[in-house]
Parts: C-alpha cells; sequence; structure tokens
C-alpha cells in the first residue's frame, strides 16, 4: 500500500469510525491511568463484561496512588468475575511502580511505560495513542485480524516474521494526525465487522483498500489455527462451616496445588486435584476438617485451558487453621473470592439437606 492509499484509507475509516463507534465508557476518558485499566480488564474479556467493572473499579480506585494504597484483597473484590486475576495483581504492581518512580503520574515517555511491572507493547502502544496521542502502534486480536486481511500478512512460513510484519504495519498507520483515533478505529473495525467468520466486508470502509477482500480470501487469513480442547480435570472440595454457618475460605498461594496454580492470591473453598470421598477425607485432614456424611454435589467450570469437574463435599470446623480464615456468607463481596467458589457455594445453599456428623 502506497502512503498516498494508507492517507486514504485512513480517512475513510476516521470517517466511518466518527459515523458508528459505539459508545464504551472508556471512551470517555482519555486519563492515562483510566486508559490503562480499561486496557487491561479487555485483555481476553468481552467488551459486555467490562462494561459492568470499569466504572465501578475507577470509582473504588480513582487514581494510581489510591490503587497503590489498597490491599491485594480490596483490589481482588473488586476484580472478582472478571477472571485472569494475574492482570489485577500487575496492574497493583504497577500502579505502585508508578507512585515510587513517576510521582502517581503515568510516564507519557514510551521506555518508562514500558518498564512497568505488566506492560508490554500492546498496552504501552494503547496508552500512548489513546491518552497521550503519541504515534504508537497497537495490535491486539481485532487490529491483527484487520491488519492482515488488508496487507495479506501470511504466517504460514513463519508466526514471529508474521508479527513483525503487522507491527510494521501498524506504526505505517499510527503516523496520523489523531493516532489515538486510528488506533481505536482499527480496533473497532475487528470488532464489529472485520469478524472471524462472515466478516461484513459490504459494509466495511477498508474493503477498496483490503488485499484478501480484491482476491476473494479473507477466510484465509489471519491463518486459522487449531485449537486445543480443554484439560478435563477432576476436583474435590470442601464446603466447611462453623456453628455460625461462617464457611472457611483459604488464601491461595503460588504452588503446585489446584489452588495455587489456578486461583493465586484468591480466597477460595479448600480444593485439590482428585476424585471420591477418599481424596475429600484427605484434604479435610490437611485444613483439619471433619468430612459430613451425605451426597457430594458436582458442578462443571470450564476455563480457557481446563475444564473441570467439581464435586464439592459438606464438612465442619471448629476454626480457621494458619492459612484459612472463617467468613460470613454476606462479607464474601470484601474478599477477592475466586467465581468457582461461589459457584460451588450458592450449589450448596441450594440443595443440601442439613448434613450429619
Amino acid at each position: 500500500m502506497s502512503p498516498d492509499e494508507r492517507a486514504r484509507a485512513r480517512l475513510a475509516l476516521e470517517a466511518w469510525f466518527a459515523e458508528h463507534a459505539r459508545d464504551l465508557p472508556w471512551r470517555r476518558a482519555r486519563d492515562p491511568y483510566a486508559v490503562w485499566v480499561s486496557e487491561v480488564m479487555l485483555q481476553q474479556t468481552r467488551v459486555e463484561t467490562v462494561a459492568r467493572y470499569f466504572e465501578p473499579f475507577l470509582a473504588r480506585f480513582p487514581t494510581a496512588e489510591a490503587l497503590a494504597g489498597a490491599s491485594e484483597d480490596e483490589v481482588l473484590a473488586a476484580w472478582s468475575g472478571l477472571g485472569y486475576y494475574r492482570r489485577a495483581r500487575a496492574l497493583h504492581e504497577g500502579a505502585r511502580a508508578v507512585v515510587e518512580r513517576h510521582g502517581g503520574l503515568v510516564p507519557r515517555d514510551r521506555a518508562a511505560r514500558l518498564a512497568l511491572p505488566g506492560i508490554g507493547r500492546y498496552t504501552a502502544g494503547a496508552i500512548g495513542s489513546l491518552a497521550f496521542d503519541l504515534p504508537e502502534p497497537i495490535v491486539d486480536g481485532n487490529v491483527r485480524r484487520v491488519l492482515s486481511r488488508v496487507h495479506r500478512v501470511d504466517d504460514a512460513r513463519g508466526a514471529r516474521a508474521a508479527e513483525e510484519r503487522l507491527w510494521a504495519e501498524a506504526s505505517a498507520w499510527a503516523k496520523a494526525e489523531a493516532p489515538g483515533r486510528v488506533n481505536e478505529a482499527l480496533m473497532e473495525l475487528g470488532a464489529t465487522h472485520c469478524a472471524r467468520s462472515s466478516p461484513r466486508c459490504g459494509a466495511c470502509p477498508l474493503a477498496p483498500w483490503c488485499g484478501a477482500h480484491r482476491r476473494g480470501d479473507v477466510d484465509a487469513f489471519p491463518s486459522p489455527r487449531a485449537r486445543s480442547s480443554p484439560r478435563e480435570l477432576h476436583v474435590v472440595a470442601l464446603d466447611a462451616r462453623d456453628e455460625e454457618g461462617r464457611c472457611l475460605l483459604v488464601k491461595t498461594d503460588a504452588d503446585a496445588s489446584i489452588e495455587g496454580a489456578l486461583f493465586r492470591g484468591l480466597w477460595a473453598l479448600p480444593m485439590r486435584e482428585g476424585r471420591g470421598r477418599a481424596a475429600a477425607r484427605a484434604l479435610a485432614e490437611r485444613w483439619g476438617l471433619t468430612l459430613l456424611a451425605g451426597r457430594a454435589r458436582s458442578l462443571e467450570h470450564v476455563l480457557t485451558h481446563r475444564r473441570l469437574l467439581v464435586r464439592v463435599y459438606r464438612a465442619r470446623t471448629a476454626g480457621a487453621k494458619a492459612g484459612a480464615k472463617l467468613v460470613a456468607l454476606g462479607a464474601l463481596h470484601a474478599l477477592g473470592v475466586a467465581t468457582l467458589t461461589k459457584k460451588l457455594l450458592a450449589l450448596s445453599e441450594r440443595g443440601s439437606a442439613p448434613a450429619r456428623p
């Protein structure tokens, strides 16, 4: 694509975006910190889900200083339900670095942004272009799909070379009077028109310049990638209550257990890989609990790479051991609690008869 062609395509794209852009809450906030929060939330998460969390999160932590000064429990509680909690921990760590190194202000300098915990070149480019209107490129899944088709970038001969080509093309697109608007328009086009299957080429502002559209091979870009099925994992969990009805939750750490691998930093029901009452009994012994009689209840919980088949057993506790705490059900909102734990507690509340010791 020649510079003149790109300039005309860019104008068409910007005109389309001005007319068709969705009204999303983060588009009303151009503060660098708010842009950072929104971009982290949007990673691997649907727009509709993020729309429910963005404004409440900013109301709770309106500045980098507010986020840096919060405890991990407070941050994870506000993030609860968004999933991929390592993002929240990285954002929290990054906010502390911004306070320590930059006086609480997200830096304009790209190198300084890239030096912050949890910020790679996509997030750095999003902050740079959307908040500071700097000519910095972004390549997320939506932009990758648009540029792969427009420029017919084939990664069959090497994914790394194709990736660098896409970033080079994105850099060229961002060299505009309003790079933030161009980047946002590319993302919007990929999200709403340039879908992986059945793209709306007839309504696409870039159709006249799209190489794949002209050649009639839109479906070949990006190259289809085989997706592996989630690994099936059998898990036992314990819903342990004391005499006051408080449930026992454990704080998960980075260890080899199922809790540490999936729910690090969150409060969760005691759980471990395994199946059957023998596995549940061993788990109860680990936490000093009394396993109660009665049928276990089952639940399937699908994550990106795992399909958990969970059996939850009732148990009794006389107190909390180190690494655990007793929590009233009405106080769960104040903690970073795994979504799976909320589901298991709800399942237990709905379906269990009084258990016998």
